[in-house]
Formats: C-alpha cells, structure tokens, sequence
C-alpha cells in the first residue's frame, strides 16, 4: 500500500519553493562530474536525488520507531503479542 506521503511526492505539478543554499565549489564541481554518470542532466537534479533518498530513508527510520513504540505500548497495556502480530499484518 502506498502512503498518503508517497502519493503526493507522485504528483508531477505539486507546488515547488526556491531556496538558497551554500555548499562548496568542491562538492558542486564533483556532482557536475557525478550528475551524467548516474543519468541525471545536472547537478541540480542529482542533489534533488540525494536529498530525496536521504529523506525517504529518514522517514522510514522514523515510521519504524514510530511501530515499535506503539508495540512496546500495547505490551505495557497488557496487550498479547498474538494479538499485536495480528493487527500489524491487517495494517500492511
């Protein structure tokens, strides 16, 4: 199932910002040269890339928390562990 999050990341003209940032000559030179080896046209698009993995790893570092604290709850209240493993899988 894919996530309401996800769902709007697909969405080709979603609203876009620009934004200022500072990053080293050395690092922008290097993505010039990285950018056409991965198959991206810039460097631009190629950090867009990398901030868009990052990012997804990160909330899926943070969705998976998110579980095992509401698991660990569950326990705590006396919830059975049958019982959780049943509702986790009609969750997914």
């Amino acid at each position: 199932m894919i996530s309401d999050t996800l769902k709007k990341r697909l969405v080709k003209d979603r609203p876009m910002t620009s934004i200022t940032l500072r990053i080293p000559v050395d690092v922008v030179e290097s993505m010039k040269l990285i950018a056409p080896y991965k198959g991206f046209s810039g460097y631009q698009a190629l950090l867009k890339s990398y901030i868009g993995e990052g990012l997804r790893n990160d909330e899926a570092l943070m969705a998976s928390n998110k579980e095992a604290k509401l698991i660990a709850a569950l326990k705590k209240l006396g919830v059975s562990d049958s019982l959780i493993e049943q509702a986790t899988r009609e969750a997914a």
